[in-house]
């Protein structure tokens, strides 16, 4: 027995052994699955946190950089500014007291019982009062000064210093900025310095939009749980919790999506912003960025051109009024609009100006004040290329010869041109009535007749207003510029100009055959031309047959001096155009533009001396450095005794001719030179002219091309009457060269005459053309030689 129980506990021995041995694996197994499950999930997850810092932190330090970049580089592509001429005044200067008003409100003067600060005027019976602003010139810097003007008639009589009383020589007015030439990606603006931000427009911005802005660092975590609160209460987004920063942030370096992305950047980038640069600087990048308005495909970015747009003034002559409509605008440019949504502008103004009397920016006394004042819009300010863009046009395509469109767009230019505005108002005026009224005499639908015109100083070529058609704001197609058309009798003073240049064969009495013509071209085809008249009417005078705009005597005289000295003489006045040296050219065959046939008549103009036409006067980079000038350029294009006789025949054509119908217009006693121009079928009317400071050539037709039924006394000259009559223009009052002598004359026969004589006119001649032959008054006419023969050889 004790063998077996021996055994047993041997058994039980090696059971219990063999349960520890087991156990004992069995729990160093399962702390190691233990281990392996803890140890591992730890450390992912602690490298997990150890990559997104460094994602984060190699991500910030991205868009660190690109914050630097943009920042810290140019940041914004910066338009050239376009100028209008400066007005000059001094004693004599020709201004009516309606221009000078006109002058000065369009540069954005106030009118005031009394004058106080700058860009103020007032007026007393024939007195005028103003406080000019300083300005940059290309040649040196005119300061701000009180002045003191009278006028006495139509004439500036006296001029002085108000302040100090003493005489001015001349004073030169700050040019009003007229319109800009901006980037393709249409954004405008004028920059401003943070000295430059008024304090109201910083305390309206603090209140309604950032109050804490000094106080965080880029964001705030109250104003987003507030704002967050108060959009959940409300079911929709009613606030928002964006700091200054954060909004610079976004419209400076983000794209406008709606998402949790772009907001995170925003917020990271504000930060960023607010770590590395100063309150006042993100401040007045914030104010040259913001969009506050649409002007056509023109982007209105920043305080500092929403100021001319809205109120026609710097943003430093802004009152508190003004300014928190324009924080107003921040909420929505669009929507509150005060131009297209008044009340809604109202509305938000009025709670800005509140907001800052809550948060004791003002008092509530003067929120009150200011409440009650109008919003103070007018129509568009003076930097809204919708004014003048067919003008804004043309500098633009006169810079291109000399500028890549980056440096238009991109540097800041300043650009002085030849525009003048009191000028380009009335031809944008009396274009639009003139063409209703020509419209409702042809019973035309509205908006059928087109018209260009432009305007031109006949001594310096200098473009002072154009008008591209009958709506000025439209920036479409420049018809005065791009309008070519057939050019009818305008290019009959040219043909008789070469003419007068003979003066051994022709003088102004020199009688030509206006009879019919028949000329066949290479491929037999025939062209008879016709008078308007249908009619022929034999011998008559080189004069008459100008003033009459006789075509058939015009076809002799162009074919007997040759139609290749016609094109050559067009040339030298300036056509570049290639012309076809063809008979129908003589009778105005030849297709220009209103500024190509400007060009030409601006030598008849200015005695014989071609000018370029220029818009452009000088250009200066942001700085005001002077960068280049367009000066008045000269060449002597013919002589100024046959000038002169051509310009007396143009002063006939406007008295007893077809340019007669201006006298519905103009006083008799007031002499300017002009030509009618009619082509076939009455397609287009035609008028050019000068008198003493303006020359104007105007183009009346259909953009269709189908006949408009007017002459160019019926339409063109109609326009020209209008515009002239407005400019209130000085007589042409032609001095004679020292060759030109006035002889008595028979105006039949062209012969010698006596002042007695009965019909008998003094017409001038180049000395030593004068008549030979003795009329009847005189004695018996001498008849040696071929007269006839030798006037026609």
């Amino acid at each position: 027995m004790p063998p077996a129980k021996k055994k047993v506990v041997r058994k039980k021995k090696a059971a219990s052994k063999k349960k520890v041995v087991r156990r004992k694996p069995a729990a160093a197994k399962k702390r190691s699955k233990s281990s392996r499950k803890g140890f591992p999930w730890f450390k992912w997850l602690v490298g997990l946190m150890l990559l997104a810092m460094l994602v984060v932190g190699g991500y910030s330090l991205y868009l660190s950089q690109v914050v630097r970049v943009k920042f810290e580089g140019k940041r914004w592509a910066i338009p050239a500014r376009v100028y209008a001429r400066p007005l000059e005044l001094y004693v004599g200067a020709d201004i009516t007291p309606s221009r000078l008003q006109a002058e000065l409100q369009a540069l954005g003067y106030r009118k005031v019982r009394k004058v106080s600060s700058v860009a103020q005027w007032s007026q007393s019976g024939s007195r005028f009062t103003f406080h000019t602003r300083d300005f940059l010139f290309w040649d040196g810097s005119e300061p701000a000064r009180k002045v003191s003007l009278r006028i006495k008639g139509s004439t500036v009589s006296a001029l002085r210093d108000a302040t100090s009383g003493k005489p001015l020589d001349v004073l030169r007015l700050e040019p009003p900025e007229i319109g800009s030439i901006y980037p393709s990606h249409k954004e405008d603006r004028v920059l401003v310095r943070r000295d430059e931000l008024p304090d109201h427009l910083v305390a309206a911005l603090l209140a309604a939009e950032d109050r804490e802005y000094f106080h965080h660092h880029g964001i705030n975590f109250y104003s987003i749980a507030r704002a967050l609160m108060a959009n959940v209460k409300a079911g929709r987004t009613v606030q928002g919790g964006s700091t200054l920063t954060q909004q610079l942030a976004k419209n400076f370096f983000l794209t406008p999506e709606r998402s949790l992305w772009r907001k995170a950047n925003e917020a990271l980038m504000a930060i960023i912003l607010d770590a590395r640069y100063g309150k006042d600087e993100i401040l007045e990048a914030y104010a040259n960025e913001v969009f506050l308005g649409q002007d056509g495909d023109r982007a209105i970015h920043g305080f500092g051109l929403a100021a001319y747009y809205y109120f026609n003034r710097p943003l430093n002559e802004l009152n508190l009024t003004e300014t928190a409509l324009l924080v107003g605008l921040l909420k929505g440019a669009s929507y509150y609009n005060p131009r297209s949504h008044p009340d809604r502008a109202l509305k938000r103004r009025n709670l800005v100006l509140q907001l800052m009397a809550d948060q004791g920016f003002i008092d509530q006394e003067t929120a009150d004040k200011a409440m009650k004042q109008p919003l103070g819009v007018g129509r568009k300010g003076r930097l809204s290329n919708a004014r003048h863009p067919a003008f804004i046009d043309l500098v633009r395509r006169q810079l291109q010869r000399d500028y890549q469109e980056e440096d238009l767009t991109s540097e800041g230019l300043r650009i002085f041109t030849t525009l003048d505005p009191w000028a380009q108002q009335q031809l944008d005026e009396q274009i639009s009535s003139g063409l209703a009224d020509l419209e409702k005499r042809k019973k035309f639908p509205t908006g059928t007749l087109q018209a260009a015109m432009v305007l031109v100083s006949p001594q310096g070529g200098e473009i002072r207003a154009l008008s591209g058609g009958r709506d000025a704001g439209f920036a479409g197609f420049n018809r005065a510029l791009d309008a070519v058309r057939p050019i009818g009798s305008l290019i009959k003073p040219v043909i008789y100009l070469l003419a007068l240049s003979r003066p051994d064969e022709y003088s102004l009495v020199t009688l030509l055959e206006d009879e019919p013509v028949r000329l066949k071209d290479a491929k037999g085809r025939v062209w008879a031309p016709k008078n308007y008249d249908k009619q022929a009417h034999g011998l008559v005078p080189l004069h008459l047959a100008l003033a009459k705009s006789y075509n058939l005597a015009t076809v002799h005289l162009g074919l007997a001096l040759g139609v290749k000295n016609v094109v050559s003489l067009l040339h030298g006045m300036g056509v570049q155009r290639k012309l076809s040296p063809l008979p129908s050219l003589l009778l105005g065959a030849v297709s220009l533009s209103p500024v190509e046939v400007a060009q030409f008549y601006q030598v008849f103009a200015a005695g014989g001396f071609r000018s370029p036409l220029r818009a452009i006067r000088e250009i200066v980079d942001a700085d005001g450095q002077p960068l280049q000038r367009y000066p008045l350029q000269v060449a002597q294009v013919a002589e100024p005794g046959p000038v002169y006789l051509l310009n007396r025949n143009l002063v006939e054509v406007m008295r007893a001719g077809t340019g007669r119908g201006i006298r519905r217009y103009l006083p008799e006693s007031l002499e300017v030179a002009g030509k009618t121009g009619t082509t076939d079928e009455l397609r287009d009317s035609w008028f050019a002219g000068f008198s003493g400071d303006w020359l104007a050539v105007a183009w009346v037709g259909r953009d269709d091309n189908k006949p408009a039924g007017l002459t160019g006394s019926a339409g063109a000259l109609v326009l020209w009457g209008r515009v002239m009559k407005a400019l209130k223009p000085q007589p042409l009052g032609l001095l004679p060269p020292e060759d030109i002598v006035y002889i008595w004359v028979d105006p039949q026969t062209g012969y010698l005459s006596a002042e007695h004589c009965e019909g008998a006119i003094a017409m001038p001649f180049i000395r030593g053309s004068e008549p030979q032959l003795r009329s009847d008054c005189l004695g018996e006419v001498q008849r040696g030689g071929n007269f006839f023969d030798r006037l026609f050889d």
